[in-house]
């Protein structure tokens, strides 16, 4: 039996005072996603999403954190005192939002927590641990196929560490090579190849169905534990059919030119921060095409060994940096190691705030959060988490101080930004609503 969406299960209250439904609405049963035809209750809805500018998100976790003495201010509010590593942000105080004392309820275990950085799933280091649906995912599924890529994961230094996660909690491998994926956003295949491409995905798509035929085969044969498995698998199958189906649809319509040159892939894990700023660049093409709406990067400098920074003798490996002991010697390294991170940072924000659309800046349409699971890389500590939010739309409010010992909840965040991406949603894994004290723009 089909089970209606919420929208569809919310009892209306007269044509005058009843919220619009929306045009995405879906009724969904086993491997089946209904849509529903444009009905009159969906009028206001569809009229708005046609005139809605276009929102992204970015999201970055640098697995490592940085030295939060150096990143906190002292005092809080919109006339904050900028801490060290925040006085290389100064030019762009206006376009963000500092916050301490947050964190993700119940996400501990040290390392193993930067795979929950974007789900909030608890206890990521337990034996039974299985993860949730990643923001970015969460908007994927929702808005994706507005654009060529419905999302892109990306990574410095790691395949195997990723920020992405399906609802049905399986990593999506991260892209390592800028270079690699300018190509696919922007350099255009021959007739030939965009032919074999839609091939592969046609055959893909008959594979497919070939597998939720045996499905529904196993399904008349099983208990019920074994069927919610296969319905769950089946609904899998079916939303990776959807995907290709609309990729083929791409494959057909010219890439965006650029002016920009094929990015250069450093080839030494040293070469870390040339690495970061690559992908930086690299979103900031993606955002000014619209090529996607959802970006993550996992940041892993536990894998980063001495890091490579002209100027500077950086004499240790960065995991071991990081477990400083209080060591004066190591402490001045991580510092210019996490000023160039705060540098970086600077020039993906000047880079946003340089491109015009529709009036507006590139920065005022694109959430980016920068971050880390760890508070305190020494301690192992995933409370405090150094949480900086720039851009989207956002009236920013300087320091947003929470209690340091009863963190306020990172997730609600996550709720503030898919409203903001127009995902009507009021909750996302361990929230209890929408950020206290960050409010957005009318616009």
């Amino acid at each position: 039996m089909l089970k209606a969406s919420e929208s569809v299960r919310r009892p209306f209250r007269g044509a005058i005072s009843r919220r619009a439904m929306s045009r995405r609405t879906l009724l969904h049963g086993a491997g089946v996603c209904l849509a529903l035809p444009l009905l009159d209750a969906m009028v206001p809805a569809a009229r708005a999403q046609q005139t809605a500018v276009p929102r992204r998100m970015f999201g970055i976790c640098n697995n490592l954190g940085v030295l939060p003495g150096e990143f906190f201010p002292a005092d809080a509010g919109p006339g904050y005192t900028p801490s060290p590593y925040l006085k290389v942000l100064e030019a762009y105080r206006k376009d963000f939002t500092v916050l301490s004392g947050v964190s993700h309820p119940n996400v501990d275990g040290g390392h193993p927590s930067d795979i929950s950085f974007l789900t909030a799933a608890p206890h990521p280091a337990s034996s039974s641990f299985r993860n949730t649906i990643s923001l970015d995912q969460y908007i994927a599924e929702r808005i994706g196929i507005q654009t060529r890529f419905p999302s892109l994961t990306l990574a410095v230094n790691t395949a195997g560490r990723s920020l992405s996660w399906t609802g049905n909690g399986v990593a999506i491998p991260p892209e390592q090579s800028a270079a690699g994926v300018f190509r696919q956003m922007f350099v255009q295949g021959t007739a030939k190849e965009v032919e074999a491409k839609i091939a592969e995905l046609d055959t893909g798509r008959s594979i497919l169905d070939a597998v939720t035929d045996q499905v529904r085969d196993l399904e008349r044969n099983v208990n019920a534990s074994d069927r919610a498995r296969l319905d769950q698998y089946f609904t899998s199958v079916r939303d990776l059919e959807n995907r290709l189906r609309e990729s083929a649809g791409w494959e057909l319509k010219p890439k965006p030119v650029v002016k920009e040159q094929e990015p250069q892939d450093p080839t030494s894990p040293a070469q870390y921060m040339a690495k970061v700023a690559a992908m930086y660049g690299l979103v900031r093409l993606a955002f000014e095409t619209d090529s996607t709406r959802s970006v993550t990067l996992m940041l892993d400098s536990v894998s980063t060994p001495v890091v490579d920074i002209a100027g500077a003798t950086i004499s240790d490996g960065y995991h071991n940096l990081s477990h400083h002991g209080k060591s004066e010697a190591k402490l001045a390294q991580l510092r210019i190691i996490d000023t160039w991170h705060m540098r970086l940072l600077g020039d993906l924000f000047k880079g946003l705030k340089g491109v015009q659309e529709g009036g507006e800046t590139l920065m005022d349409r694109s959430m980016v959060l920068y971050g880390s699971n760890l508070g305190d890389a020494n301690a192992h500590s995933t409370t405090n988490m150094p949480t900086l939010f720039a851009g989207g739309g956002f009236k920013h409010a300087g320091h947003l101080a929470f209690d340091r010992n009863q963190n306020y909840p990172l997730p609600n965040l996550f709720v503030s930004m898919l409203q903001r991406m127009g995902i009507e949603t009021d909750r996302f894994a361990s929230s209890t609503g929408t950020m206290s004290g960050l409010e957005m723009n009318k616009a």
